[in-house]
């Protein structure tokens, strides 16, 4: 694997060289490694003194990658190990080439936001604005931003750069067990979205990654609408939506009810006594009916009295008589008075009687006319308060149409939700089709336009899966109709073994096309955990493998181990030897990269 195929483009000359110098820190018991050009291995061993229960889990192997991550701008919560008590007050340091320089970045757990960076700077393209002790400083973001630009540039400033980040490529180069970086070759994170996944690895082997980008935006559109199904069918929205037809007819009459409301409440005036008006009206109300009864009563009372006056006269002369001569048989021996004097007397009576009527005439006419002087008066005044009334209003009323107002806008935005979720239902699932067809007759094409990139994945991938096995694996690249799909086959990979050796491959590949675009960092750690269950031979060939592929294409494979995990049964010719750091790590308390116990 030494030569160099004719087919194959040419290492770009700043790819070449010693890539990752040394790692350090001003921890007193920390081992500072130096690393080698090509292949290093960083074993780990058991002391002789160990017991069985002590394990060489805690010596470190699995701490040199959090550390590389660390330094290239990794996360530092509070279950870094960056954050522990025995680490956060103690510097972190790595002497790497970046682009064609060799610098120095520095970060601690104390203050993880921002680095210091030292070296040759001034090709870097950055402005640094704080400068201590020959060192400048930069954030952890404009680090990120540094490190993308260098490592892997794109070809256009308005790419979206949510979706193509330095933190979201580079652990392929840096796997982590922790974070599930060895349960498939296609994902460095357990949990990593398919979209992360298509992104990166359509960049990383040369294809156009917009492509993918676009599709994880179309799938995350599709989960908004899975969601706002989810909440149809829960009552998140209160009730069913219905059609759009419907519910725009019913928006309409709601809008336009809250809007008159509107208007009758712009127009309203309040009146500070309209409540005292409102009992001022109600009493002049009942003042003029009392006037209006009494006025009845006395207009019943006059038709009496003027039927009364018509009806009054005098006794007839033939009754005076007769009465008179009754009186003189039934009462012999009274003196009775002449007959003369008796009917002046009957005379004067009904004259009396008349005078009387006509007198309580007048009187109840002119109680008529009192009352109905003042029914005018007091209709009046009422005339005036219900004019106020009826263009005033109470506070009380004022707060009551309000309140009502908030009623009907609030139906109205209601109505309003409904209706816009029914047109995202209704046509947002026609779009995402088109969007998808769309997408896939882009995905096509590239794939047609960058066949001779494809073609060198799949054949790189089937060189080193034959060095490893009789039967060599294969890569897929499928255009499917969910985006680029990478698959890997190997035989007999349902072992944990084959699978790990997967990994080894899918790297491999990613690593000799990175190397061959002159992106990537030019560097490649593998920890234990990947050759675990792996058959000593396939250890051994894998380390022969990515030693020479690491020397033919100038990058660093770095390599960490259990001594007993080393193969003995190695390719004709291959020594680990040479390879291995001078720097062993025990399972002592003070054997571990840290040189403490935490």
């Amino acid at each position: 694997m030494s030569e160099q195929k004719e087919e194959e483009p040419a290492i770009p000359e700043q790819a070449l060289g010693k890539i990752i110098y040394k790692i350090s820190s001003d921890l007193p018991t920390f081992k500072t490694l130096e690393f080698y050009k090509g292949l290093n291995i960083l074993v780990a061993e058991k002391s002789p003194e160990a017991t069985q229960r002590q394990t060489r889990n805690g010596a470190g192997k699995t701490s040199l990658i959090e550390i590389v991550h660390f330094l290239l701008g990794g996360d530092c919560d509070k279950r870094s190990i960056f954050k522990t008590n025995e680490l956060i007050r103690s510097s972190f340091s790595v002497d790497f080439l970046l682009g064609e320089e060799k610098i120095n970045v520095e970060r601690s757990g104390s203050k993880p936001s921002t680095l210091r960076l030292r070296g040759d700077l001034h090709q870097l393209p950055v402005t640094f604005q704080s400068r201590f002790e020959g060192a400048v400083t930069i954030s952890n973001d404009e680090w990120k931003r540094l490190l993308m630009a260098i490592m892997f540039p794109t070809s256009s400033d308005n790419e979206d750069s949510s979706a193509l980040s330095f933190r979201s490529i580079f652990p392929y180069f840096a796997r982590q067990a922790n974070a599930g970086g060895f349960m498939r070759p296609q994902k460095y994170f357990a949990r990593q979205s398919l979209g992360s996944e298509q992104v990166a690895l359509t960049f990383l082997v040369g294809l156009d990654w917009t492509i993918p980008a676009a599709w994880q935006s179309v799938r995350d559109r599709e989960m908004t609408l899975k969601q706002l199904r989810k909440a149809v069918q829960e009552g998140a929205l209160g009730r069913e939506i219905g059609s759009s037809a419907n519910l725009r007819t019913q928006l309409t009459i709601a809008e336009e009810s809250a809007r008159k409301l509107r208007a009758q409440l712009a127009t309203f005036r309040v009146h500070n006594e309209y409540y005292r008006l409102e009992e001022e009206a109600s009493e002049l109300t009942r003042q003029i009916a009392e006037l209006s009864d009494d006025s009845t009563l006395d207009r019943q009372y006059l038709i009496e009295l003027d039927l009364a006056t018509t009806e009054e006269k005098a006794p007839a002369q033939p009754d005076l008589e007769r009465l008179y001569a009754e009186v003189g048989v039934a009462l012999p021996n009274t003196a009775v008075r002449r007959f003369a004097e008796v009917s002046e007397f009957h005379a004067s009576i009904v004259r009396n009687r008349r005078s009387y009527l006509e007198q309580e005439i007048l009187e109840v006419r002119s109680r008529i006319r009192s009352r109905d002087s003042k029914k005018a008066k007091l209709d009046q005044r009422r005339a005036e308060v219900m004019a106020i009334l009826e263009t005033h209003g109470a506070l009380e009323q004022f707060r009551k149409l309000q309140s009502e107002l908030n009623r009907r806008e609030a139906e109205a935005e209601s109505i309003r939700q409904r209706f816009e979720a029914a047109l995202a239902l209704e046509s947002t699932k026609s779009e995402l089709k088109m969007e998808r067809a769309r997408l896939s007759g882009r995905l096509r094409q590239d794939h047609q336009e960058q066949e001779i990139i494809l073609r060198e994945a799949i054949l790189s991938f089937e060189e080193v899966s034959s060095s490893l096995y009789e039967k060599a694996g294969n890569l897929t690249v499928d255009p499917s109709e969910n985006g680029p799909a990478f698959e890997i086959g190997i035989h007999g990979d349902r072992s944990a073994g084959i699978a790990n050796m997967q990994i080894f491959c899918f790297d491999m590949m990613l690593m000799q096309l990175a190397m061959r675009r002159g992106v990537g960092p030019r560097f490649i750690i593998h920890d234990s955990h990947l050759f675990d269950g792996v058959d000593e031979r396939q250890v051994g060939k894998a380390l022969q493998i990515g030693s020479a592929l690491a020397d033919d294409l100038g990058f660093q494979y770095i390599v960490t181990m259990n001594t007993d995990d080393l193969p003995q049964d190695l390719p004709p010719g291959f020594s680990l030897e040479k390879y291995i750091l001078p720097v062993q790590l025990t399972d002592t308390e003070d054997g571990g990269l840290f040189g403490i116990p935490f």
